[in-house]
């Protein structure tokens, strides 16, 4: 064997030893990720002799696994569930149609103290909004917004804005300027550009940005736990904590386990549906030219 063949030969060798390791690198990541997920779910089917067993079991036997934890929750469950995704679905909407505008004008238009309105929105999305709950709290009381869904939508809203300016406005930044003044040169006006040109173009982006928002309105518990009282009003994070067992000494694992695999169960077909959209919008502008 030549000189060049055993060089090749270990060239092979070594591409294939970094493919296993890879590879292996790989599954071990995403096991490390799924196993709290698998876990829970399969606590949500495991009769609770089984969930308290000792040691764990890992494997459970068809006698071990039941649909009860899902039935104890019942049908008024899945009211919760409407309930969490009318105020994620209106919030996200919202921030979407009032942050566009504001970002495109914040990416097109030579404003007076730009630099100073981005780094106020800037440290805006940067502020811990668990602070504001005093005073959210007091402007709620004042304008008797108790047990509203308002009182959930604009907060989410208001927190999720200064993000979705600043993800939407670089989106806008890349877009060829060519077009635009193609569009007004076809007699587009600058709202009609916005709507049929520049927008369908940033669709990635909007889904992006638009998950997120979804997410943390879904995911919210402080403030739809303390602005909302009545039971029939809950969402899905305060219904969960509010599950109880037999006696004050008795932790429902099984149902809270349903409970937790039925409310992300919406957000995970979500992100199924929407994962291209998602993997474009993360990725664009990371190749320029």
């Amino acid at each position: 064997m030549s000189i060049a063949e055993k060089s090749s030969s270990k060239n092979q060798s070594s591409v294939k030893v970094s493919r296993i390791i890879l590879w292996v690198s790989v599954v071990l990541i995403v096991i490390f990720f799924l196993a709290p997920v698998l876990w829970q779910l399969l606590t949500s089917f495991k009769t609770n002799e089984a969930i308290s067993a000792v040691p764990n079991i890992y494997f459970p036997t068809p006698n071990q696994l039941t649909f009860d934890h899902y039935l104890s929750l019942g049908l008024g469950f899945l009211r919760y569930v409407f309930n969490s995704a009318f105020v994620s679905i209106i919030s996200t909407v919202i921030c979407l149609g009032i942050g566009a505008p504001a970002a495109y004008t914040l990416a097109r238009l030579k404003l007076p103290g730009e630099n100073i309105i981005l780094a106020c929105i800037l440290i805006v999305s940067l502020f811990p909004y668990v602070l504001l709950f005093l005073g959210l709290l007091e402007i709620i009381k004042s304008l008797g917004l108790g047990n509203n869904y308002i009182s959930l939508i604009i907060p989410y809203t208001g927190i999720n804005l200064p993000l979705t300016i600043l993800v939407l406005r670089s989106f806008f930044q890349q877009l060829p300027k060519d077009l635009e003044d193609s569009a007004k040169i076809d007699g587009y006006s600058t709202i009609s550009m916005l709507w049929n040109i520049i927008l369908p173009l940033t669709i990635p982006a909007l889904v992006t940005t638009g998950i997120l928002t979804f997410i943390f309105a879904w995911n919210e518990f402080i403030f739809a736990l303390t602005f909302i009282t009545r039971s029939e009003m809950y969402t899905i994070p305060v219904a969960v904590a509010q599950i109880g067992g037999t006696s004050v000494f008795e932790i429902p694992y099984g149902p809270i386990a349903a409970a937790t695999v039925i409310g992300t169960f919406p957000l995970l077909i979500l992100v199924l549906i929407a994962q291209r959209r998602i993997v474009q919008g993360i990725t664009a502008g990371a190749v320029k030219g």
